[in-house]
């Protein structure tokens, strides 16, 4: 079920990734015709928001400025400024103004004399025909009169803060002219701020809408603070300009250029992509011809309303209730038509498997499927063809076999019996009682063979002048091993009847020449070792001495303070090369216990790294341990070794004879 359930994942998520992998580009593409089409709306939606904009503010401030224009052109109006001490004249035209003050949509009046009077007069308090103050020449507040009176414009649209009066309007400045003579100011305002929130402050996200002056300076912003004051006078000082927030120099002279195409098609919308304030901003430039004002409108596309977004969520919702029907839809496709004619499949394996070769197999089809299916019932055949011969074969193997096995565990116990038979021989002729009866508690001997056999054993012969002990190491181990051990100790017994027993080294020789002699004339392998190494000694009581001679054995002697090391020939019997063996006569002083070690000890592989025993770590070893007793040296001898060797197996035969005479 888990390798179906697989299958089905996987095809499942292999589509997934088809799907995926389709809809990357897609949506790289729907993206890009998203921009696109972004592009296209943004351009249109910033078009006619300045369109609009722009009738918005033209009608309440053409409005404004016919009705000021109107007032400044009055009769009363310049019969009044020729005579501005003339009673009659000041009352008429109260009077009028009056009725011009309700007209206008901030409900104020302005008249300016040549002479510097301001006359001003709203709805905020009492009319007065007093000046609310004189206009100075010295002073550069009022220097927007004066500018403007000498002006070759009839008007201008200018936004300032009047100090005096203590308000910020957008004044509507007209020449009140007797002829070729200006007699003049007079006018109205609008509030600002009331101004900006009704016509300036957009409620769309991401639109800023602006007003310039010709020369580009901020008439209106939706930020107080950008608003370049007294702009709009002819002579006024250099104010902030909205180029100022354009950081490229090639935008700038772009939005100068649309401005001059916005003056001379006043009808139209120049559309401009620029960087304001650091952002990317799509520019609608309209030009009001009326007023002398530029309408520029900065759209943020990411931020305004340029598309209906609504559709988007219905659209993403739809796509992916498409690709999960798309998924389920494929799912049940490959369940139907793949996983389940796999999974009878599969039960017709398992029940073949079995053994049960009569179970139904799928039904045939016209696909791939199908063609399995065929071919697996041709190999079902042909395995239960091959199963039933297989099975005639190995009954007559088994058969076979069985009897095979009971021949060989016959022959097995035979030759185990002759192992043991032969273990049992090799410990009878080896000397344990002889040196148990002679020495007692003043020996061990520990005779570890490899396997049930070895090829090491010890030797020990006794005199009325002294006794003979030694070592022999014949090469091999089990049987091969033990075989040679009874060449060589029929060498040795010939050699110690020639000899004598109290001559080592030349024991070992005519042990030497006699080996050589037998295995000489026969027809020996290369690769046969037949040498051995020995170490014999002949320890005289009477003289308290001991004469040593070794054969690649060394006779170790230790007083538990200090070790000595006393090396024999090196050259092993019946070695290729033949050698020549020397006595070493050695004292025999009280406290000193000897020792004949094979190398079956020094070499055994053990701690750490798994080197040799080594002679080094032999020394100590008897360092530690030569003055207790032998029989407890031996334990001492075998944990210690046990240890070293820990779960490495035994390498070679071992034997070490240890004696002391006290």
């Amino acid at each position: 079920m888990a390798a179906n359930w697989g299958l089905r994942s996987k095809s499942v998520l292999a589509l997934l990734l088809a799907c995926v992998l389709a809809l990357i580009p897609a949506v790289l593409l729907g993206w890009r015709a998203m921009e696109d089409i972004r592009q296209h709306f943004g351009e249109a939606y910033a078009r006619n928001f300045a369109l609009l904009h722009r009738e918005r503010i033209l009608a309440p401030v053409a409005r404004e400025l016919a009705l000021a224009r109107r007032f400044a052109d009055a009769q009363l109006t310049r019969q009044w400024l020729l005579a501005e001490a003339d009673g009659g004249r000041r009352t008429a035209f109260f009077a009028e103004a009056e009725g011009y003050q309700r007209d206008f949509r901030d409900h104020s009046w302005f008249v300016i004399p040549g002479n510097g009077h301001y006359y001003f007069n709203d709805a905020s308090q009492p009319t007065s025909q007093q000046p609310r103050y004189v206009l100075n020449p010295a002073d550069p507040q009022d220097a927007w009169f004066f500018a403007s009176i000498r002006g070759a414009a009839d008007y201008n649209l200018n936004v300032n803060i009047d100090h005096k009066l203590k308000v910020t309007k957008v004044w509507f400045n007209v020449l009140v002219r007797d002829g070729a003579q200006v007699l003049g100011l007079a006018g109205t305002g609008m509030d600002l701020s009331t101004f900006i929130d009704r016509f300036i402050v957009s409620r769309e996200p991401g639109v800023t809408p602006m007003i310039l002056a010709a020369d580009g300076a901020i008439q209106a912003h939706p930020d107080p603070a950008r608003i370049a004051y007294n702009s709009g006078v002819a002579g006024s000082a250099a104010a902030a300009q909205v180029f100022d927030l354009l950081p490229q120099p090639a935008e700038r002279e772009a939005l100068r250029a649309a401005m001059r195409r916005a003056e001379a098609e006043p009808d139209g919308v120049q559309i401009l992509r620029v960087s304001l304030d650091g952002q990317p901003r799509l520019l609608a430039l309209s030009y009001i011809a009326p007023l002398r004002w530029h309408l520029l409108t900065a759209v943020d596309l990411h931020a305004a309303q340029v598309l209906d977004n609504r559709w988007l969520w219905p659209l993403l919702g739809t796509l992916v209730m498409l690709l999960a029907a798309l998924l389920l839809g494929f799912a049940y496709a490959v369940e139907r038509l793949l996983l389940q004619p796999l999974r009878s499949l599969k039960r017709s394996a398992k029940a073949i498997a079995a053994g049960r070769y009569d179970t139904d197999l799928p039904p045939a089809r016209g696909d791939e499927i199908g063609e399995l299916s065929a071919a697996f019932a041709s190999m079902a055949a042909q395995v239960h063809q091959h199963t039933a011969e297989l099975e005639g074969k190995v009954r007559e193997r088994t058969h076979a076999l069985e009897q095979a096995n009971r021949e060989m565990a016959a022959a097995h116990k035979q030759i185990d019996d002759s192992i043991d038979y032969a273990s049992l021989i090799q410990r009878a002729i080896l000397p344990a009682r002889q040196l148990a009866a002679a020495l007692g508690e003043q020996h061990f001997v520990l005779w570890k063979p490899r396997d049930v056999v070895g090829g090491d054993f010890y030797v020990y012969r006794d005199h009325a002048d002294g006794c003979l002990l030694g070592v022999v190491d014949c090469a091999g181990h089990g049987v091969p091993g033990a075989l040679m051990t009874m060449l060589a100790q029929a060498a040795i017994d010939h050699a110690i009847g020639v000899a004598g027993a109290d001559d080592p080294a030349a024991i070992l020789q005519e042990t030497d020449r006699t080996v050589r002699g037998m295995l000489g004339e026969e027809p020996l392998s290369q690769a046969l070792a037949t040498n051995m190494d020995a170490g014999l000694v002949w320890v005289d009581r009477r003289a308290r001495r001991l004469r040593f001679a070794g054969a690649r054995i060394a006779l170790f002697a230790s007083d538990g303070e200090e070790v000595r090391e006393f090396k024999g020939s090196r050259r092993a019997l019946a070695d290729k090369r033949q050698g020549e063996y020397a006595n070493l006569d050695i004292e025999l002083p009280a406290g000193w216990t000897f020792y004949l070690c094979t190398d079956g000890f020094l070499d055994q592989a053990g701690g750490e790294h798994g080197f040799g025993f080594g002679n080094r770590r032999f020394g100590e070893l008897l360092r530690r341990h030569a003055r207790r007793p032998l029989a407890e040296q031996a334990e001492l001898f075998v944990a210690s070794l046990a240890a070293y060797r820990g779960e490495r197996p035994q390498r070679d035969d071992i034997t070490v004879l240890s004696f002391r005479f006290d």
